[in-house]
């Protein structure tokens, strides 16, 4: 009639954290939002330097697409100009109107698919729960564009 003695394993989570990469603590999924993990001076430097990052990187693509845009039309009349190409503008202009038309169509509907509402939904439910994040964020993106 003796006991039987139960053993536990004991999960010492200080060590476990220790053993774990920087990453995975940062970035583990969580249902919460960053303002239950991180105070306000993280939060802030948080979106500030990925929306710098991601501002600065907006705005030397900007120009890119911008310059190879404006450089393509440039070669194009160039070669409108010179003979090596010949437009039918008629035909362009019966494209354009048919788009127009379309365009006309397709927006008179104003209906907006439910899978568009349910993403716009949670954007704005993330938004409202990191409201100091997004701020840090909207702050480092005008700044990044603007450097």
């Amino acid at each position: 009639a003796g006991a039987k003695e139960d053993s536990f394993n004991v999960l010492d989570l200080v060590e476990y954290t220790k053993n774990r990469p920087w990453w995975r603590k940062v970035f583990t999924p969580s249902s919460g939002s960053s303002a239950e993990k991180y105070n306000v001076a993280t939060q802030l430097v948080i979106g500030g330097v990925t929306g710098w990052c991601t501002g600065f990187i907006f705005q030397k693509v900007g120009k890119l697409a911008a310059t190879a845009v404006g450089g393509g039309f440039f070669l194009l009349q160039i070669a409108n100009h010179t003979g090596y190409i010949k437009v039918d503008w008629k035909l362009v202009e019966r494209d354009v109107n048919k788009a127009k038309q379309q365009l006309k169509f397709h927006s008179s509907g104003n209906r907006t698919s439910t899978e568009v509402k349910s993403k716009v939904d949670e954007v704005i439910i993330f938004l409202k729960k990191n409201v100091i994040l997004t701020g840090g964020f909207a702050g480092g993106f005008l700044l990044g564009m603007a450097s």
